[in-house]
């Protein structure tokens, strides 16, 4: 570049707006500019944001007037010319902004935010005459600092401070500035460590312990714990909170210790992320024969530069053919990308992962706070773990040696990003980040998506079965239980068939556990005025509220509205109100009536909303803590359990009559896959599905296990609608608060482009729901 002439740099900001901002580069951080760091920009009269340097040019935009970038915050790029490349890819495929890519991409703590501070103008001259109390309290606290808008709300008790700001700008008494917050801060530990001199010499650190009187207890007992963790020698060095505990009650003790020259301290920053030791080898892991035919076909796939779709029915042991493909990536050192569809489901993985790979392994998912991530971000761009074990936000870590991509469960719907933008699906994203670097790409499912499934038919993808579970176990027995049958013949308690609870007895009374899976959560899907029929409604949206028990409260599940629950009708003032259908929460409490000494557990949102509460309800049903567990889809994907003799499923039908084209296939993929979790050790297991429509085709498919079959015919369908594969849909939305602007805005938006496109349009459509958070 000509050093005479001005550098501009094209800056990506995490908003909304197509393309990039121009600022120029001052003399000073000409040599420190780079793509891919992150610089301190200002946009418009007062918001400051971090933005990527995108392209450095030496062209001068066509403006009179550029602003400077205010400093460069990175001394290395944290983006790559690759995740420039797939950023680009999301942006234009899935029809959404850089910037917006760039927001879903990055950790929090790697975008600076400005925060809104007041302080004295410099023209203020003291007079406190026109000004209210309340500004007055105001100017009296701003003497020689600034104030955060939070900060001047809570001296005041006004919730809304603007106002009282904007009056004091006019009189020229106050200005409103921008500090950017740096939201990133490593963690540092103090480490302690004997004396060097007393450490070599027993006589020297004999005669020091001796020397203790009886008023220095506290020290002579850190001296203690100091010495017994700190080696043979004595010279290795211990964490402070090791010595203090939670209470730091030896705090002064080492204060005195560190003064006295005889422990010497050092604080470090250490990471953030757990240790994890491996303790078995791959080589010990028995491949059955159709494992290592398997094994050997994704191996060609592979050598023919293919992705590989593994059809692996329920406990087929598709995790062992993946941890050999994983130390083979590793060896030629490698990084390894192992997508999950489910938080849940990263406990099972990681314990079983860790076991061969040890401290290779890093998760990383949305449960994590903003430190963790920014950490996992940098251990990945500095290939200090290259097994990366993670729910879709993964697929945007910093990889420069990518090796192999596992998506595991590719079916599943979780995959798919829909608010906000860029609303892309994890799977086809983890398709095209493997090309990108020419990594081999495994797809596995017991149940492959439609689209997967004609990739492979057409030869797009290589097809490789697994259809036999590990060890010659049968696929669990699935049985009907016909719900209008069972009423009719009186054999229903609550929302339980007399079949499935003789089941479940017999399961308990065998000392085997069960899974009762239920499609909705809450206690209660609504409550009912006997009387006329009155529902509460939420206030934002067009829907029930939904019933909580846990909380006594009503909750929308749309906009997350709660309110009071009702002690009489509000249309005809009737006390006779009653509840209507039901979710995990009513099953998980009636089910003590029925067996009163079983351990009962639950896993849906609600009880899942704590970072570890994954881990702990699925680590005390593997350690058969608990007998029955309750849940929602998160209990049918790939979750592995020795010992699950029974699945019920308690309401097939809410599945079979959504409105979607994806209905019937989404609903074979979870009644495969729950009922997947039964029997998967040593005996078969037993599925029982409650329903009113025991001769749905769905439910026929399942009980035979013919995928294929239900696949065919799906496409069939398909085809015959231009429905995906064999068509895109693109789905346009209009929202506003006012009903009649929709409805204008729709008709003339449809016919606009059913000038140009004809049948290809279907709609306008009134939804489903047709109000959502007052829209």
């Amino acid at each position: 570049m000509d050093e005479s002439k001005p550098l501009f740099a094209q800056v990506l900001l995490p908003i909304p707006v197509k393309g990039t901002f121009t600022y120029r580069i001052p003399v000073d951080y000409r040599d420190q500019a780079a793509f891919g760091k992150r610089v301190v920009v200002q946009l418009g009269p007062q918001k400051i944001y971090s933005g990527i340097i995108w392209e450095l040019h030496q062209t001068p935009p066509a403006v009179p007037k550029v602003k400077d970038i205010l400093y460069i915050l990175d001394d290395k790029p944290i983006v790559s010319i690759t995740q420039q490349r797939l950023w680009l890819w999301i942006a234009h495929y899935y029809m959404a902004s850089p910037g917006e890519v760039m927001n879903a991409a990055l950790p929090g703590a790697l975008k600076l935010a400005s925060e809104s501070r007041v302080q004295i103008h410099p023209v203020f001259d003291g007079s406190l005459s026109e000004l209210t109390p309340a500004e007055h309290k105001i100017i009296e606290n701003l003497s020689g600092k600034a104030l955060t808008l939070k900060e001047v709300s809570a001296l005041t008790g006004y919730k809304n401070v603007m106002p009282l700001i904007k009056n004091l700008i006019e009189k020229e008494a106050v200005i409103m500035l921008e500090e950017l917050n740096q939201r990133y801060k490593p963690r540092k530990e103090t480490f302690l460590r004997l004396a060097p001199a007393l450490a070599r010499s027993d006589e020297k650190l004999e005669k020091l312990l001796d020397s203790f009187s009886k008023q220095a207890y506290r020290q002579m007992e850190v001296m203690m714990l100091l010495l017994r963790q700190s080696g043979v020698n004595y010279d290795q060095e211990v964490p402070k909170s090791r010595l203090t505990g939670k209470e730091h009650k030896y705090d002064q003790a080492i204060k005195g210790l560190i003064n006295k020259g005889i422990l010497q301290k050092e604080e470090r920053t250490v990471t953030r992320l757990p240790k994890l030791e491996a303790h078995a080898r791959v080589e010990d892991i028995h491949l059955s024969k159709p494992q290592k035919q398997a094994l050997s076909q994704i191996q060609e796939g592979f050598q023919q530069q293919k992705v590989v779709l593994l059809h692996g029915v329920t406990s087929s042991g598709k995790t062992e053919l993946y941890i050999h493909l994983i130390r083979e990536c590793l060896e030629k050192g490698k990084q390894v990308l192992y997508l999950l569809p489910e938080i849940a489901l990263t406990a099972q993985i990681i314990h079983r992962l860790a076991r061969f790979f040890g401290n290779q392994v890093v998760v990383y998912h949305s449960r994590f706070n903003e430190q963790e991530r920014t950490e996992i971000w940098t251990a990945v761009r500095e290939k200090k773990n290259n097994l990366v074990i993670g729910a879709r936000s993964s697929l945007f870590l910093p990889y420069n040696h990518l090796g192999l991509v596992i998506v595991d469960e590719e079916h599943d719907s979780s995959f798919k990003q829909y608010d906000p933008a860029p609303r892309y699906a994890g799977r086809d994203v983890a398709v095209y980040l493997g090309s990108m670097f020419s990594a081999n790409v495994v797809l596995g499912s017991a149940t492959p998506s439609i689209e997967s499934y004609a990739n492979a038919k057409t030869g797009k993808y290589l097809y490789v079965q697994l259809q036999q579970r590990y060890g010659n176990i049968q696929m669990p027995q699935m049985i009907v239980a016909d719900l209008l049958e069972a009423a009719k013949n009186k054999e229903m308690y609550s929302n339980f068939s007399q079949l499935l609870l003789k089941a479940i007895q017999q399961c308990l009374d065998n000392k085997k556990q069960v899974i009762l899976f239920q499609n909705r959560r809450g206690f209660s899907l609504r409550l009912q005025c006997f009387q006329c029929g009155w529902m509460p409604q939420c206030n934002n949206c067009d829907v029930g509220m939904i019933y909580h028990k846990y909380a006594n409260k009503l909750r929308c599940h749309y906009c997350g509205y709660t309110k009071e629950v009702p002690k009489s009708c509000h249309e005809c003032s009737s006390t006779k109100i009653k509840m209507q259908g039901f979710g995990t929460e009513k099953v998980e409490e009636e089910l003590p009536r029925y067996f009163p000494q079983a351990r009962i557990a639950r896993m849906d949102l609600d009880s899942t909303r704590t970072k570890n509460a994954h881990y702990k309800i699925i680590r005390d049903f593997e350690m058969q803590k608990t007998d029955i567990l309750v849940g929602t889809q998160m209990v049918t994907k790939g979750l592995d359990f020795d010992n699950v003799g029974l699945v019920g499923v308690m309401n097939m039908d809410n599945m079979l009559g959504f409105p979607d084209f994806r209905a019937f296939e989404r609903a074979f993929q979870i009644l495969e896959q729950v009922s997947g979790r039964a029997g998967r050790k040593k005996e078969r297991g037993t599925v029982i599905v409650q329903t009113r429509q025991p001769k749905h085709p769905v439910i026929q498919y399942a009980m035979n296990n013919q995928y294929l079959n239900m696949a065919e015919d799906q496409l069939k369908e398909r085809k015959k609608y231009g429905y995906p594969p064999y068509g895109r849909l693109i789905r346009i939305t209009l929202k506003h608060k006012q009903q009649e602007t929709v409805f204008n805005a729709s008709a003339l938006m449809a016919g606009a482009l059913k000038a140009k496109l004809g049948k290809r349009v279907l709609g306008p459509a009134y939804p489903a729901v047709a109000r959502i958070k007052n829209f």
